[in-house]
C-alpha cells in the first residue's frame, strides 16, 4: 500500500518512520540531537558570555550552530534547574522572565569540561572519513535487513533480528571501551 504523501517509502516495513517519525532520523542526517553533558555544557558556555533566559539560550544554540542544533524546552529547562540545584547557576526573575547567570563553581566546571572535551558542543566540524564509512557500512546493513524483512522465511527474520541485536551490542561496547 503507497502511503499518498510518501510514495518512495511504499517498500518499507518501517514506512517513513526512520525518517522523522518513531527513531527521529538517522544520526549522520539533518539535525542534531545532543547528548546530556553537551546540553550542561552548552548552558554554562552560554552562560560564561552573559546572564538569559531559557528561550535566549535556546536561540542562541540554535543560532551558533547554523541551524543544526536546536534544544527543545524539555531538555533545556530540567538542566538548568539541575545547574541551580548543584549552584553551577542561580536564577532570578527580571520582567517576569526567569534569568539564569554562572556562579563561579559553574566557571570552574566549565572550564574542567572544556580541557576534557575540546571546543563547545554546537561546533560539530566536518563529518569526516570515518563517520562517512559508518554510514555507508549502516545503509548497507539496513538494505540488507530490509531484503531478508521483505523475502526471507519466519526463521531467516528471526535470525537476521538476534544478528542485529548482537551487533547493536557490540557496537554500544565500543563506547564503554574508553
Amino acid at each position: 500500500m503507497r502511503h499518498p504523501r510518501h510514495p518512495h517509502h511504499h517498500d518499507s516495513p518501517f514506512g517513513r518512520h526512520w525518517e522523522k517519525g518513531w527513531f527521529g532520523g538517522p544520526p549522520w542526517g539533518g539535525g542534531h540531537r545532543a547528548r546530556r553533558g553537551d546540553v550542561r555544557t552548552a548552558l554554562l558556555s552560554l552562560l560564561s558570555d552573559k546572564p538569559m533566559h531559557g528561550y535566549d539560550l535556546i536561540r542562541e544554540l540554535e543560532q551558533r550552530s547554523g541551524g543544526a542544533w536546536r534544544p527543545s524546552p524539555g531538555s533545556i529547562y530540567p538542566t538548568l534547574q539541575l545547574l541551580e540545584d548543584e549552584g553551577l547557576v542561580t536564577s532570578e526573575e527580571q520582567d517576569g522572565k526567569r534569568v539564569y547567570t554562572i556562579t563561579d563553581a559553574g566557571r570552574a566546571e566549565l572550564e574542567e569540561r572544556r580541557e576534557r572535551g575540546g571546543g563547545d558542543p554546537w561546533e560539530f566540524g566536518p563529518l569526516g572519513e570515518g563517520l562517512g564509512q559508518l554510514r555507508e557500512a549502516g545503509v548497507q546493513l539496513a538494505a540488507a535487513a530490509m531484503q531478508v524483512a521483505r523475502t526471507g522465511s519466519e526463521a531467516q527474520r528471526k535470525h537476521a533480528a538476534e544478528i542485529l541485536t548482537e551487533a547493536r551490542k557490540k557496537i554500544y561496547g565500543l563506547l564503554a571501551e574508553d
